[in-house]
């Protein structure tokens, strides 16, 4: 996969349509490279016949595609699909084969919310906010969670207030910050609650609800160079409200920081 690849096999007249990232693919490289990066959307709204007969039909490569046919609807590990994908164009170098394979057992390893917290990051990731939204919103039906995985209903909450500010909706976003920061009482939880408050309430709200929550002179020291960072930086022309825009921005620089 290092460096340029060149196709090794044709070129479909028809694409395959990705669903979950609402992404078209013409070769069996770019097959390779969404299943390489993307383990956690690996589900059967990709693997399914309608792949197989792409392959077959559009890629000619009917050998591949009766091997898929084998373990649709019943395969049990990740392996069973991508080593024969990968494989038919010898797709990764020995070394990236090892780090596939060690993230292959970490998947295994984790229990199912922890798959499905990292499958709504992976479409955070890809830009499908609505989706992860509603792969979030399932997780926190469960009154288990963190039984599973320490912070991880404070991360979700989180994450959850990113995916509503990219979609400009300001409350819901607001909403979840609130819930990641009243879950642990986080400093960097605090820190963006406070931000997304700046950017949507009047400055006596914002400055009323810090000094409520006991922030202290160097968390607003540090919010106002944020603030003060954006300020300088030119945006372009946007229907949106400046606000919106700030909130957006902080909210993904955020996202990217924390890891959640």
């Amino acid at each position: 996969m290092s460096g340029y690849i060149l196709c090794q096999t044709k070129k479909a007249d028809l694409p395959y349509f990705i669903e979950n990232i609402s992404t078209n693919i013409y070769t069996l490289e770019e097959l390779c490279y969404y299943l390489y990066h993307n383990l956690y959307l690996i589900d059967e709204t990709i693997i399914n016949e309608e792949l197989c007969d792409w392959i077959q039909n559009e890629l000619n490569l009917g050998r591949l595609a009766a091997k898929l046919r084998t373990v649709l609807g019943k395969f049990s590990s990740a392996e069973d699909i991508l080593y024969p994908v990968f494989k038919e164009i010898n797709y990764l170098t020995y070394e990236e084969l090892k780090v596939l394979n060690g993230r292959i057992q970490q998947l295994e390893r984790e229990s199912l919310p922890v798959r499905e917290k990292q499958k709504g990051d992976a479409l955070m990731e890809n830009g499908m906010y609505v989706h992860a939204i509603q792969v979030y919103q399932k997780l926190l039906e469960r009154k288990d969670l963190n039984e599973f995985q320490e912070g991880i209903e404070e991360s979700i909450c989180h994450n959850l207030g990113c995916a509503y500010s990219y979609l400009f909706q300001m409350e819901k976003a607001l909403e979840y910050f609130w819930r990641a920061y009243e879950t642990g009482h986080e400093r960097k939880r605090l820190k963006t609650y406070l931000l997304a408050v700046h950017s949507i309430r009047s400055r006596a709200d914002y400055e009323k609800t810090a000094s409520e929550l006991g922030a202290d002179k160097e968390l607003m020291e540090e919010i106002a160079g944020e603030l003060r960072d954006f300020a300088s930086r030119p945006h372009p022309a946007a229907e949106e409200e400046p606000s919106d825009i700030l909130l957006e921005d902080l909210t993904k620089k955020y996202h990217r920081a924390t890891g959640s």
